[in-house]
């Protein structure tokens, strides 16, 4: 029977000592750079981006070995953007994951460039996987590329500012996290989908990607509740921060029982595109669940 909290528990593990390894030979000195990248990477985490990769590609037949550089190259997008995020010109927020974000720990300058240089080292991790040809590489750059920029995340992020201290619709709202978070998500399926050996298949792909934008807003959406119903030890973040900026968010826009009513929508929607998935899909079906009971 598929274990989900020891699948996770064992790629967390392995996510983190991939990235510790790499990080053995980076030296800044004495610039506290490198510090401060490795501060914002391995300061902990659910690596549910990772797990996507890793559970995606698995079932799908790729090399573990090869996932790992995907893995760690979204795990470094994310880790920057949560770098930025938190920063005075952005969130400005003091705690992440239960510690000092990473300009309060160091500076708002080195923050800024561990972000910048944890970005080009996602790029650097997806060309360096080995025994993978320069298709799917390449395929695997435009992806990662596409979702982290205006494609993507860095967009959900400028509307989500812009919504500030403004009303918006359920669809603007739903358009801004099928950037900010969802995009990062669905990327991090299909580096592991583009890894296996089923890469050229559009069918299988369509029906992925639709389980995939699924779980990408039910994690806003459950984001959102926690932001509400959360504890700041077990969130590691200070609750209520978005209620303080005046964001946007499903709670504010649905009312609380809503927006629990969306992420029990989302998350049927999750399963309803696996059904017809030809591979065991237990894996990503712990995950929807795991997204919307999750309580950090």
């Amino acid at each position: 029977m598929y274990q989900f909290q020891q699948d996770l528990s064992q790629l967390q593990q392995r996510i983190n000592g991939f990235l510790e390894n790499r990080f053995c030979a980076i030296d800044s000195s004495p610039s506290p750079l490198a510090e401060a990248m490795k501060y914002g990477l391995l300061l902990g985490g659910k690596r549910v981006r990772p797990f996507l990769v890793y559970a995606t590609g698995r079932m799908l037949g790729a090399e573990m070995s090869q996932l790992d550089y995907a893995a760690a190259g979204i795990e470094a997008i994310h880790a920057y953007s949560l770098i930025h995020d938190d920063l005075p010109a952005m969130d400005n927020d003091t705690l992440r994951r239960g510690k000092p974000t990473c300009h309060i720990a160091f500076d708002e300058a080195t923050a800024i460039l561990a972000g910048d240089a944890l970005q080009a080292f996602a790029f650097e991790m997806l060309s360096a996987a080995p025994q993978l040809s320069a298709e799917q590489k390449l395929k695997w750059v435009s992806t990662l590329a596409t979702a982290s920029g205006i494609g993507g995340m860095c967009l959900g992020q400028s509307l989500d500012l812009l919504s500030e201290h403004k009303q918006v619709n359920l669809a603007e709202l739903e358009r801004i996290h099928r950037n900010k978070t969802g995009a990062l998500l669905s990327a991090a399926l299909q580096l592991g989908f583009i890894a296996s050996p089923h890469f050229a298949d559009r069918d299988l792909e369509a029906k992925l990607q639709h389980y995939a934008a699924a779980i990408g807003l039910a994690f806003q959406v459950q984001d959102d509740i926690l932001d509400i119903e959360g504890e700041s030890e077990a969130v590691g973040k200070t609750i209520g921060a978005d209620l303080a900026a005046d964001k946007s968010t499903y709670p504010k826009l649905l009312g609380l029982d809503g927006a629990k009513q969306k992420a029990q929508e989302l998350y049927r929607q999750a399963l309803a595109a696996l059904n017809d998935v030809p591979f065991d899909t237990s894996a990503l079906r712990a995950l929807a669940e795991f997204i919307i009971n999750r309580k950090s």
